[in-house]
């Protein structure tokens, strides 16, 4: 790469850390970035998965105020990411990129219309379960699956996984926005160091590219924690619809 070129590779992973904080999706900036660069694809997915994780961690900590109070929930919830994150992984290894393609666009598509309409399936959800007695801090019961699934996803592909976490505990846990924000990113983090470890096992990484936007997004895992933390709750759940109707488009395209 030029000097030019691994400029533009860095700021693309700022702008990618920056998204996957506040939303998900960096990669949609990150992958074409390397390809138009002459990056060979398996190559580009590979250190573009590796170098994306540092900036995940970024976003936790940047994040870490509206973690407060939540550990048995990330706790639990994370165990769920961590298996799906792992079969996810695995299906990758052993599945044809065709057996998601169908699926992928689906469900993307599916936690679009969640995470608008998530305020009035929310408020039928929490009437519901409090006639059971209430929702439990670590949600609903089918949240637990619902997140081991999004896990799958999220190991297999990973485009717009923050989009469907989001929607999963939007409906079915009773917190703020930006609280669900900081668990996302949490969960994503495990999900996305999970593909990354098997990645890094079974294929070749290109550690200068993986460096530099490791490097782009831990800056932009800072800056999404800034911008999205003063995003109101509408506000937010527009910017995600944004991005998931964005990476949907690109996929359909």
């Amino acid at each position: 790469m030029s000097p030019l070129e691994m400029v533009l590779v860095t700021l693309a992973g700022v702008a990618a850390g920056t998204i996957n904080t506040v939303v998900g999706s960096g990669t949609l900036i990150t992958f074409p970035t390397l390809l138009a660069f002459g990056v060979p694809p398996v190559t580009a997915n590979v250190s573009n998965t590796v170098g994306l994780v540092p900036g995940s961690m970024s976003g936790v900590v940047g994040y870490r105020r509206e973690l407060a109070g939540q550990r048995g929930r990330v706790l639990r919830l994370g165990a769920a990411s961590l298996l799906g994150g792992v079969v996810g992984a695995l299906l990758l290894l052993w599945l044809p990129s065709s057996a998601f393609d169908a699926i992928v666009p689906a469900l993307i598509l599916l936690g679009v219309l969640l995470v608008i309409f998530g305020p009035r399936i929310q408020s039928a959800v929490a009437a519901r379960a409090e006639a059971r007695g209430g929702i439990p801090d670590h949600g609903v019961w089918w949240v637990w699956p619902a997140v081991a699934g999004a896990g799958v996803y999220g190991g297999y592909f990973g485009a717009a996984q923050g989009v469907l976490l989001m929607a999963i505990l939007g409906i079915g846990v009773a917190d703020s926005m930006q609280r669900h924000t900081a668990t996302k990113n949490v969960l994503a983090l495990i999900v996305n160091a999970v593909a990354a470890l098997v990645f890094i096992a079974v294929a070749d990484v290109d550690w200068v590219v993986a460096g530099l936007i490791a490097l782009g997004s831990v800056v932009g895992g800072q800056v999404g924690a800034t911008v999205g933390r003063r995003l109101a709750p509408n506000l937010l759940r527009a910017v995600i619809a944004v991005v998931g109707v964005t990476a949907l488009v690109a996929l359909l395209v």
